[in-house]
């Protein structure tokens, strides 16, 4: 039974080798390491070059774009166009808290919709408080492509949208937080075919865990969960998740 892991922040700080031995001991058989500057991105590159089951992604965060965006897109597209990215990410919009203006975190997401379409990359993206103009913008620029909502907490019919796009819906550590009552009927709603799981390390550590930095090996709390949820066997979850997540990712 082995896990995937579709979303780690492995090189936001120093890197823990320790984690990386301990999700190995917990069979997460691959990694994406979201890289959202440069440091993390070499860090995360260096990374690659010693572990052959962890891969990079990299994007600006939503966040970021205002002080960081310019500087680091062009340094996404350079490691991206020398295949050093399995995936353009994370990008995307984030209205909940205001540190970017929001015209200007949507001229990013066009930049990094065009950059993942002309290098055949997926697209892992970030969304809160935003899909009406996430839908909208993918619409335009980014129509029937491959791409994955990361920590999706949205309701089920923000998912039923994203599902119509054919995307995959990424579930973190959240669904197993006591107060995710919503958030685990969106779990029942989306099928096992169209979803992956994640951690978000170091954040996000799920129920089990609260109050300790999240790291990989924890990922089997989510999938229990989902395993409870739709009253299926983990071996089912976990085979079908990485299933998906290899088949995105194309690895």
């Amino acid at each position: 039974m082995n896990f995937y892991d579709t979303h780690a922040h492995l090189t936001f700080k120093e890197i823990d080798l320790d984690v990386i031995k301990r999700a190995k001991e917990s069979n997460v058989n691959k990694i994406i390491n979201i890289c959202t500057d440069k440091s993390s991105l070499m860090k995360g590159i260096e990374l690659a070059s010693k572990y052959d089951f962890i891969f990079n992604a990299a994007a600006t965060y939503p966040h970021d774009v205002d002080n960081e965006g310019k500087e680091f897109f062009e340094i996404v597209k350079k490691y991206a166009i020398e295949k050093k990215l399995i995936g353009i990410g994370e990008s995307g919009l984030d209205y909940y808290y205001e540190h970017a203006e929001k015209e200007e975190q949507k001229k990013y997401l066009k930049k990094y919709f065009e950059l993942s379409l002309s290098l055949n990359l997926p697209i892992i993206l970030h969304c809160r408080n935003a899909f009406k103009d996430l839908f909208e913008i993918s619409d335009t620029f980014y129509k029937s492509k491959k791409a994955l909502l990361h920590c999706f907490t949205g309701t089920i019919e923000e998912a039923k949208e994203v599902l119509k796009r054919d995307w995959i819906i990424a579930f973190s550590g959240i669904i197993t937080f006591k107060n995710s009552d919503d958030l685990r009927e969106v779990v029942k709603y989306v099928p096992l075919e169209k979803m992956v799981i994640e951690t978000d390390a170091p954040y996000l550590a799920p129920q089990k865990y609260r109050g300790k930095k999240n790291e990989p090996s924890y990922i089997i709390e989510t999938a229990k969960m989902i395993s409870e949820i739709k009253n299926i066997s983990l071996e089912e979850v976990a085979f079908k998740t990485t299933a998906n997540a290899e088949n995105f990712f194309n690895n």
